[in-house]
């Protein structure tokens, strides 16, 4: 490890510009209190708002003069040395992994991957003709046509009248005072 750093350490620029947020948000929240005029509220606001915004420039300055040392790291980012000889968790780890594409392959081959449930199931097997256990059929009512006189070629005609009261409504006949 590196010996200790004196003065800002390594991220002296977040330092400076947090240093420069807080001058200046409390050069903006102090005019706002002592200056005579009509906007004090909003330089109020304003210089509290940068204040509190410097506070991330902060946090960036203490988290990159965090000292951690190489062998707490060897763990984390892969620099641990693998064993080759005999090591039972890598014969496990590739047990698991056999199993588990072995499995993810007899879904892919069934039609079942990516669906995420019965619903998924049913969409999927509606696309592509198949159903599933789980999926309900559901079969259409035939529409009649309301007017059989009418030819195929001209569209239905559509009433905005109203042709039964909701309920709680007098009916369209009874007519009441106003």
């Amino acid at each position: 490890m590196d010996a200790p750093r004196r003065g800002l350490g390594r991220c002296s620029c977040a330092f400076w510009t947090a240093v420069a947020f807080d001058v200046f948000g409390l050069l903006v929240l102090l005019t706002g209190v002592f200056a005579d005029v009509f906007f004090y509220d909003f330089l109020i606001y304003a210089g509290a708002i940068i204040i509190f915004l410097s506070l991330v420039w902060w946090v960036f300055w203490y988290t990159g003069n965090i000292d951690v040392p190489p062998e707490e790291l060897e763990d984390d980012v892969g620099l641990l040395k693998k064993k080759k000889d005999g090591d039972l968790g890598a014969a496990l780890g590739g047990a698991v992994r056999r199993l588990s594409s072995r499995v993810r392959n007899s879904f892919r081959r069934s039609g079942m991957a990516g669906g995420g449930g019965a619903g998924g199931a049913q969409q999927q097997g509606a696309a592509s003709g198949r159903s599933f256990a789980g999926a309900r059929k559901t079969k259409a009512a035939p529409v009649e046509d309301p007017d059989p006189e009418r030819p195929d070629d001209t569209p239905p005609q559509v009433s905005l009248a109203m042709t039964t009261a909701p309920q709680g409504f007098p009916d369209a006949t009874e007519t009441s005072p106003i």
